[in-house]
């Protein structure tokens, strides 16, 4: 049984690393948050003091973080505190499943490989409920042999792993699946704000869009009016699955991206700058659909 260390347990990385417990792997953890460290212990991860201390023996060493400054911190520590690379033993698995810049994700995998470990990038896609059912969708980046030597520690937190290419492919396709999901889901909104000016019921807009042409996960999974789909946030006040913040900071992400590989990305662009508005705004603790509400607010 493999060991593993899991270094962020927040929102995301708590679940996660519980869906490892629950399979049967030891798992040791770290996160600067009590409350985090607290959740991870009641979910049987040995939280230790620090981030270092959690990787001593791990043979899978899985970070989820907010940045790839972060990421890149963490790794290599300082002089007075000792980072992963250094603490890990050798030839350890690094998968690192925070959304971070593509160049981070290549930095991260250069450092990783330079001291005598393996390096795989995984975002994740399905939120805080599939973190939570384990039915996440992993995009990795990884020589073919490293992710067959940890895809069995990747399958309890996962519906899907899906390969993606070498290092930093794994944060391209996470960017570029982000892009389409916050243009898509200022599409859908605008669409149903449209049918009410035009009396159009959101079930009877639904009934169409849902089965025709204007089908997207946007609508059909995380539609952004109550009452069609149950489950989306628009029904309980707009508890994020996905909060605002994240898309506009994925958005930037793609654009960065865009603006690095000498690309043009008119929607992306205006769609980027909405969401940065909003999450600065009413949207700051609000799931990304709640968009909607701006845009019925402009109209």
């Amino acid at each position: 049984m493999k060991a593993v260390a899991f270094v962020g347990l927040g929102n995301m990385g708590g679940p996660m690393a519980a869906n490892l417990v629950k399979a049967g792997y030891a798992v040791t953890g770290f996160d600067p948050v009590e409350a985090a460290r607290a959740l991870a212990t009641e979910a049987g991860v040995v939280v230790t003091a620090s981030a270092a201390e959690a990787v001593v023996g791990a043979e899978v060493v899985i970070t989820m973080l907010p940045s790839g400054r972060h990421v890149l911190d963490v790794y290599q520590g300082t002089a007075a505190a000792p980072g992963l690379l250094a603490s890990a033993p050798a030839g350890a698995l690094f998968v690192d499943c925070s959304t971070i810049a593509v160049s981070d994700a290549r930095s991260a995998a250069a450092l990783v490989v330079a001291a005598g470990h393996r390096a795989l990038d995984a975002p994740v896609s399905g939120g805080v409920v599939g973190a939570a059912a384990g039915t996440l969708t992993l995009m990795v980046g990884a020589l073919p042999a490293d992710l067959e030597a940890v895809r069995e520690v990747l399958e309890p937190m996962a519906g899907r792993v899906v390969h993606c290419g070498e290092p930093g492919a794994g944060q391209a396709a996470k960017i570029c699946n982000n892009l389409i999901l916050g243009i898509s889901m200022i599409g859908v909104s605008e669409a149903f704000v449209l049918g009410e000016k035009l009396g159009l019921s959101h079930q009877a807009l639904f009934d169409v869009t849902s089965t025709a042409s204007g089908q997207c996960w946007a609508l059909t999974t995380n539609c952004p009016v109550p009452g069609p789909v149950p489950t989306s946030p628009a029904n309980r006040s707009y508890q994020p699955g996905f909060a605002a913040p994240l898309m506009a900071k994925d958005l930037g992400l793609a654009l960065q991206a865009a603006s690095s590989a000498g690309m043009s990305a008119g929607l992306g662009a205006l769609a980027a700058s909405l969401y940065r508005e909003f999450a600065e705004g009413n949207g700051s603790g609000l799931d990304f659909s709640a968009i909607i509400n701006e845009i019925r607010d402009a109209s």
